[in-house]
């Protein structure tokens, strides 16, 4: 679903890499979650992903597609939520998600219907009318995840995407990000939260400094010697001062 192959990126002015030499596969069917510090690189190469940054050099492959031979059709399969959702504080919510779905052309009748769904779901239907500036930032977080379901993508990309949800919210998501792996599809984010990873994911990768130093599933981290039996947080300390391992 996703394939990355010797990504990198240094921005202009900066004496280091923030991604360097990255190689990573998600597959179709799982919950990917990635991990690291602040700084390590993961909404860099979030944004490289998603095509909002270019990569210096390596290749980035999303359902099939080389994101730089054919960027639609690459993005077209997916649904992403940033860290900070960019909306249009002058449209309505309603306006905003109308606006998506003409944007991934979907059809009036199945709008209608996963719009009811979401809206109900997230409890945004008294307020879909009103201008996006009158929303909280948990309201707005909804509204963004709601735009990234509408068209239901293959691939759901998402960077800290529980931040601002109440947890019954929270729950809710947790539950479309199961039911959505379930039908062959894939979901990959970035947490800080590393219960919730530890909870939900299939696979973690953790970075640090730029680059992969540990991939897999849990027990296949805890095979590594010194963390048998050790939850997420632990090992995440551990590897992110230590260096690290990779694994397949």
């Amino acid at each position: 679903m996703i394939r990355l192959k010797g990504v990198s990126k240094r921005y202009r002015g900066a004496s280091t890499f923030a991604v360097q030499d990255l190689d990573l596969e998600v597959r179709p069917g799982e919950i990917f979650g990635f991990l690291g510090p602040n700084g390590a690189g993961k909404t860099t190469t979030i944004k490289m992903i998603v095509g909002l940054l270019k990569p210096d050099r390596g290749q980035v492959s999303v359902n099939g597609h080389d994101l730089a031979m054919d960027p639609i059709a690459a993005k077209h399969s997916m649904g992403f939520v940033p860290d900070k959702p960019d909306l249009y504080p002058r449209l309505t919510g309603l306006e905003y998600l109308n606006l998506i779905g003409d944007v991934y052309g979907v059809d009036g009748p199945t709008r209608t219907r996963r719009l009811d769904h979401y809206l109900d779901m997230f409890q945004l239907g008294a307020v879909v009318g009103d201008l996006i500036q009158s929303y909280s930032r948990g309201m707005q977080q909804k509204l963004a995840l709601t735009s990234a379901l509408l068209h239901a993508p293959a691939l759901f990309i998402l960077d800290e995407p529980m931040v601002g949800l109440d947890p019954k919210s929270s729950h809710l998501f947790k539950e479309i990000m199961r039911e959505h792996v379930k039908q062959g599809n894939t979901v990959f984010f970035s947490t800080h939260v590393l219960e919730v990873a530890e909870q939900l994911c299939n696979r973690v990768g953790i970075v640090n400094q730029g680059k992969l130093i540990a991939c897999g599933s849990m027990e296949e981290l805890r095979r590594s010697p010194g963390h048998a039996g050790s939850s997420l947080e632990k090992l995440f300390l551990e590897l992110t001062d230590e260096g690290g391992f990779y694994e397949e």
